[in-house]
């Protein structure tokens, strides 16, 4: 087998927002097919970076009153350490507002410029009069103009799936404050897409580069018809490259985005004495692309469209993802499941994601469902019953001790194992995990009777079958050996663990073809423990209690949180009981991480027990005597540590930024807020 040279990507995250389980579903999918590849000897390096630009990131570091720089790179360590403390391994993980990415940016333009390929037209766009900016397509929301359905983005319908212009929408408003835009005139800077369409056509349906249910979707419902022109400027105030040729404007971050994947490769090139173009210019290397679904537009038709104007290699494969569901929703922080990654990381083991993950991820595009009973129930039984269990039976009988010099009988099982290593490599390679994680436990099925009916726990107490013994652990230990090979590109904690174990680290594939002979068993350590499901439920109420409001993080995404119920009218809102009261008592609950215990004052002698979730910002001696807004007609919520009888109101971002709402302290407990 010779040798490839293969750059793999996962889609750039967006610096506006934390990593969460959504997000982890492309990562780790990219990671473990990357892993294969270095595990086959391949070389292959994995690039990443932070997407730093755009309206988000620069109105959210007006809001909180900081720089962009400062706001990119504290989410820049936040995002490399969620993903290092998941197992994920870039090669090099950059930032898109690098000089080397606007180095490339630059080339690309110029390329992008001779080939006539820009033009100039003065178009109508939104602007909002209360922030001061134009409105990019992803913050202007309103009804779709062709099938009427509401709350719409300004670029596409999410429900028939109609391109528009965000003028083009019924009753837009922004996103940003929710004030009614202006259409106001401006000079735009557009990429003629329609002039490649001939070339867009033919890379597309090749049945090379995608998934044929995209390519069948980016023939039907794009490339039949004249493809709109790119918009690619944005004029100022705005966060990004400036265009050299064209001052005052940036271009647009779905711009210097994807170019990020050039120059964070070229971050990596200067660190390591590489040359770009062997990356990036060079037939023999295959570049492989890992996204979502909701993306497609761009990595399919303008990404391949810059890299062949600028004499880029092209994609070898675009691999296309689903979304993440939990318990057959979408994930949501009324119910727990919007799961931050570092939630998860307080409560769970990263490797059992990795693997569930894995035993549901196919080729093809459909969403992936995270059941939380099923997710116990298979790490339980198929990690922990299955795979580990053949170490975990048998290793501690050999502590300290060599095995077997010549591989002992084992009625075929481990050749069994070694013929079924060319599927699951086929399955690794064609992105097929489920298909690997099937085959791997069904090798563990066949392996586990061997010891069950070999009985080691039995041959330990008669002396005259330490040799037996010796043969049956060496047997045991070698097939879960071959399987934690199979299982390494998945389970890298485990592989090294297993290493260290025989004193033998996984190193390449071909360690699952030869048994470990003769190697001296170290003292056993807990390889793996099972899942708990108070500690899965333990992070769906941490998730419910501090997540953020579901916000769309993507770099034109909306500032503001999706409305978390159905409008309601102001009969409705007049339902709720608002009172002015006295905080009386305050104390901590230990058992919680975000809730305090207030204990309130309506007047008349009425005390109300509220758990509220402002310890980061407050401590109790802060609170005692002062006036508080609570919703009085709130039905009690039954908690753990007690019955919450209302709620207090506040208001901020959360975390420390929280800020209780109340009156002068002149104010009457018991008041009715009007």
């Amino acid at each position: 087998m010779s040798q490839r040279r293969i750059l793999v990507t996962a889609a750039l995250p967006y610096a506006n927002g934390h990593i969460h389980i959504g997000h982890l579903l492309e990562y780790v999918q990219t990671d473990i097919w990357v892993r294969f590849q270095k595990l086959r000897g391949h070389r292959c390096i994995f690039i990443c970076a932070d997407d730093t630009h755009g309206t988000p990131i620069m109105m959210r570091a007006r809001q909180e009153g900081r720089s962009e720089l400062d706001l990119i790179a504290e989410m820049h360590a936040r995002h490399a350490q969620d993903f290092a403390d998941f197992q994920i391994e870039f090669d090099h993980y950059g930032s898109t507002n690098s000089p080397e990415n606007r180095v490339v940016c630059s080339e690309i333009w110029r390329a992008l410029r001779l080939a006539h390929l820009v033009v100039e037209a003065d178009i109508q766009q939104l602007f909002d009069p209360e922030a001061g900016v134009f409105l990019a397509d992803r913050f202007v929301k309103g009804t779709c103009p062709r099938c009427g359905a509401p709350d719409q983005y300004g670029d596409n319908c999410e429900k028939c799936g109609h391109t528009y212009r965000p003028t083009d929408l019924i009753e837009p408003r922004s996103t940003i404050s929710g004030a009614v835009p202006e259409i106001r005139r401006s000079r735009q800077l557009f990429i003629r897409l329609e002039k490649l369409r001939p070339f867009l056509t033919e890379w597309t349906q090749s049945g090379e580069h995608l998934q044929r249910e995209v390519a069948n979707y980016l023939l039907g419902n794009f490339l039949q018809d004249e493809l709109r022109d790119w918009d690619v400027s944005r004029p100022a105030p705005y966060f990004g490259f400036e265009i050299p040729d064209q001052p005052g404007n940036y271009w647009y971050v779905w711009f210097d985005a994807p170019i990020g994947y050039i120059g964070s490769t070229r971050q990596w090139c200067d660190l390591h004495s590489e040359r770009l173009d062997v990356w990036w210019r060079n037939p023999e290397t295959e570049i492989h692309h890992f996204i979502g679904k909701d993306i497609t537009y761009f990595h399919t038709l303008f990404w391949p469209a810059m890299l062949r104007t600028a004499g880029y290699q092209l994609p070898t494969r675009v691999h296309i993802h689903g979304f993440l569901t939990v318990d057959g929703r979408k994930m949501s922080k009324r119910d727990g499941t919007f799961v931050l990654a570092r939630t998860y990381l307080e409560h769970l083991d990263p490797s059992w994601f990795r693997y569930y993950l894995a035993s549901k991820l196919g080729p093809r595009l459909d969403d992936l469902d995270l059941s939380l009973d099923e997710f116990a129930t298979k790490v339980n039984a198929d990690l922990v019953g299955k795979i580990v269990n053949l170490a975990s039976r048998t290793a501690k009988f050999v502590e300290g001790a060599r095995l077997s010099d010549r591989y002992p009988e084992d009625g075929g099982l481990f050749a069994r194992g070694v013929e079924a290593g060319a599927e699951i490599a086929d399955a690794y390679e064609q992105g097929d995990y489920n298909r690997a994680m099937r085959t791997i436990v069904a090798l563990a099925d066949a392996a586990n009777p061997y010891v069950e009916e070999s009985r080691p726990w039995s041959l330990r107490n008669d002396p005259a079958q330490a040799d037996r013994l010796r043969d049956v652990c060496s047997v045991a230990l070698n097939l879960y050996r071959q399987l934690v090979v199979y299982l390494a590109p998945v389970l890298p904690r485990l592989a090294d663990a297993t290493g260290r174990l025989f004193g033998s680290p996984i190193v390449s594939w071909g360690d699952a073809s030869k048994p470990l002979l003769g190697a001296t068993v170290a003292p056993f350590e807990h390889l793996m423990k099972r899942v708990e499901r108070k500690d899965v439920d333990a992070m769906i109420e941490a998730s419910r209690e501090s997540a953020p409001d579901p916000v769309h993080q993507d770099d034109d995404g909306p500032l503001v949180a999706e409305p978390l119920a159905a409008t309601c009218a102001i009969d409705d809102f007049a339902k709720v009981d608002l009172r002015v009261a006295r905080v009386v008592a305050a104390e901590d609950v230990p058992q919680a991480k975000k809730l305090l215990k207030l204990t309130l004052s309506l007047g008349g002698g009425q005390r109300r027990t509220v758990f509220a979730g402002i310890k980061a910002a407050y401590t109790p001696d802060q609170l005692v005597g002062r006036l508080v807004v609570m919703v009085a007609n709130l039905a009690p919520r039954t908690m753990s540590f007690g019955v919450s009888e209302g709620m207090v109101v506040a208001t901020g971002p959360g975390g420390k930024d929280v800020f209780l709402l109340g009156v002068d302290a002149g104010g009457r407990p018991g008041q009715r807020v009007h």
